[in-house]
């Protein structure tokens, strides 16, 4: 039985990839705006079924190529233009996947913030979407004075200034994470994602960014990020392709530690038929 759904479902592929590369020589100018516009997550793209068939072969296309830096920018353009409007289908994920799913690690970032004597004054969080998880954090840790959201959607930016207005310790910026870092970046600052955020850098871009912050000074970092199911490190070190999005998961302790980091947590938990979520804490 396996076997025939395992052989259905490469000639479903197949199929899939012949007619969608079929549209996209008919229909070149709509396969260039459907990449300028981004398709990461198909479900929020609103797509037709001729353009998920185009969107399977132009995937399948830069994939063949093993092209990360077309398929790193394919995902960026999906955050810059349809980013709010994915954080504002999920708007309740906070309170139903973050907070019985993630908060611990908070719990322990605070036992760990305990044991050191450098005083992390900001905080800042790459990939905030709608800013539920930095207002929480902001009330989690109340002794430190700068919370920073980044986030690549400008339009989910300005609706974030106007929902979080009343709380002046919350800022928020249109940037890319690994822009603003180099531009603003300094040491006793905690660095957070959550939930996917890193798993759209290319492992050759991730490395940078961890080296980059590790140069600040003091700092330390929280990612709660997916990994594929059946990414093993030990027969694959370097970063894959997993799921039906086609991000990247990442070897991250290999690439925290690389950067200079040690690591002070490291867990996992199931996530979805594809991903694991993975939990890691780091500090330089």
């Amino acid at each position: 039985m396996k076997t025939k759904r395992k052989i259905r479902s490469i000639l479903v592929n197949m199929l899939s990839f012949t007619i969608g590369n079929g549209l996209i020589f008919l229909f070149p100018k709509k396969a260039i705006r459907l990449s300028e516009k981004g398709m990461t997550l198909v479900m929020n793209n609103n797509l037709n079924l001729l353009e998920r068939l185009m969107r399977h072969a132009i995937l399948k296309k830069v994939e063949k190529k093993a092209d990360v830096e077309t398929l790193a920018k394919l995902h960026r353009n999906y955050w810059v233009n349809q980013g709010s409007e994915f954080f504002s289908s999920t708007n309740d994920s906070f309170e139903n996947e973050f907070l019985p799913n993630c908060s611990f690690i908070f719990n322990l970032l605070k036992n760990e913030l305990s044991t050191q004597t450098v005083h992390y004054t900001t905080l800042v969080e790459v990939g905030t979407g709608n800013g539920n998880v930095l207002n929480y954090l902001c009330s989690a840790f109340p002794e430190i004075d700068r919370f920073i959201g980044i986030d690549l959607s400008p339009v989910q930016i300005e609706l974030n200034r106007k929902k979080f207005i009343e709380n002046k310790k919350l800022e928020f910026v249109a940037s890319d994470g690994f822009d603003w870092v180099k531009t603003h970046g300094q040491g006793h600052t905690i660095f957070v994602t959550s939930r996917g955020v890193l798993e759209y850098f290319t492992e050759k871009r991730l490395q940078a960014f961890f080296k980059e912050i590790n140069q600040l000074g003091k700092t330390m970092f929280v990612a709660i990020e997916p990994n594929g199911v059946a990414h093993n490190f030990k027969v694959n070190p370097h970063s894959e392709l997993y799921g039906h999005e086609r991000s990247f998961s990442h070897n991250y302790p290999e690439l925290f530690k690389n950067a200079g980091f040690s690591l002070w947590h490291l867990s996992s938990k199931p996530h979805d038929d594809a991903a694991v979520l993975s939990f890691i804490g780091a500090k330089n």
